[in-house]
């Protein structure tokens, strides 16, 4: 709490990942459908919101964070607090915890070889989810030209083997 500037008597007020939660998805693209659901929610409100996706930091991390407000029951009565959520795709989570655990070791100062290698390997993280990505479009692109209810070949040129023909 020192090190952050924040005292005793406003750690609820200024302590904004005393409670957390990480949300973890297969694809980039889920992340903003997970954003859009939380925002829609009526028992929290989004405070603050760092897209780290867009905006990597200079280390190479990558995340999605929410700073949310929630009411939750205590002996004392209802307390609205600060609760961060974080949501990534696997590979930034597998990236963001190695990187995390060696910042230990290091106590924050890496290595200029060490750096570098870690943000070669986050650019490969994130090549990977591209990848990923890429992959599942075309399946479920190659999965749309064949229609299981009417057992069809249809490749979208509208000619006339999209009705005449069964495929077997």
């Amino acid at each position: 709490m020192a090190r952050r500037g924040i005292g005793y008597n406003t750690l609820e007020q200024d302590l904004q990942d005393i409670a957390g939660l990480r949300v973890m998805v297969q694809f980039v693209d889920d992340v903003s459908e997970v954003v859009a659901i939380l925002r829609k929610r009526q028992d929290m409100r989004v405070v603050q919101e760092r897209d780290y996706i867009t905006h990597r930091k200079t280390s190479g991390y990558r995340s999605y964070h929410l700073i949310i407000e929630y009411t939750v029951d205590t002996i004392k009565g209802a307390r609205t607090i600060l609760v961060e959520i974080q949501i990534r795709t696997l590979a930034m989570n597998f990236w963001a915890t190695i990187e995390h655990s060696l910042n230990y070791k290091y106590q924050g100062d890496f290595p200029e070889e060490i750096k570098k290698r870690l943000e070669i390997t986050a650019r490969i993280s994130h090549q990977l989810d591209e990848e990923m990505s890429k992959i599942r479009d075309d399946i479920q692109e190659a999965q749309a030209l064949f229609d299981p209810l009417y057992r069809k070949l249809n490749d979208g040129v509208g000619n006339s083997d999209d009705t005449d023909e069964e495929y077997r």
